[in-house]
């Protein structure tokens, strides 16, 4: 999977808050009688997980420990969480230089903050940092989606009730899941962690 855009993530953290945009104005494109079809992503039926995935867990325990069941929905995405995320997706894109895994599957080993990684780190990092400031799992899924060129790609989905949004590295922006330039594979399950499912109508 792909690597894009240094220091300590949670010292850098303090020092990079900038102004607050409201959420409202990102997701303003989208008309609002059609919030509810393009919000939210379409999960499918149960898949496995990434095998790059279950490696990450034996050497993350505790960011893949099953929590309890699924309990509530899309959290409410108020102007402090719409902050920590702009924090966040901004200071983690900035702290992990970027640096290309050309060895494939052999070379791949989802890192929480290093100085130098590529997609998968930077989304593992995002979801550890905003799970450290106390957002439930539930609502923080690593996704797999394939960028234009047939390449796979590591970002963090969001589920929010103003809708999915997406946190990447190749991007600056957070945005609408379905405003992505991307073709969605699979996601981590809401209900537990360690289950994936896949994504859309030929999923289910």
């Amino acid at each position: 999977m792909q690597r894009t855009s240094r220091p300590s993530v949670v010292a850098a953290v303090a020092v990079m808050i900038g102004g607050v945009q409201w959420a409202g104005a990102a997701l303003s494109t989208v008309p609002t009688a059609l919030q509810a079809a393009l919000g939210h992503i379409e999960l499918g039926r149960p898949t496995l997980p990434p095998l790059t995935y279950t490696l990450f867990c034996l050497r993350y325990d505790a960011e893949c420990r099953l929590r309890r069941l699924f309990r509530g929905g899309p959290i409410r995405l108020t102007e402090k969480r719409w902050t920590e995320l702009r924090e966040i997706n901004r200071v983690v894109n900035w702290a992990i230089a970027p640096a290309r895994n050309e060895l494939g599957l052999a070379g791949e080993a989802w890192i929480i903050n290093p100085t130098r990684g590529d997609c998968n780190d930077y989304a593992v990092s995002k979801r550890h940092e905003l799970l450290q400031r106390g957002w439930p799992a539930r609502v923080l899924l690593l996704s797999e989606v394939v960028v234009g060129s047939g390449e796979h790609h590591l970002v963090l989905l969001v589920r929010t009730r103003s809708g999915d949004i997406v946190l990447d590295n190749l991007t600056p922006q957070i945005i609408l899941w379905s405003r992505t330039p991307y073709r969605w594979v699979r996601v981590q399950s809401p209900g537990r962690d360690g289950l994936w499912v896949a994504v859309g109508r030929e999923g289910t």
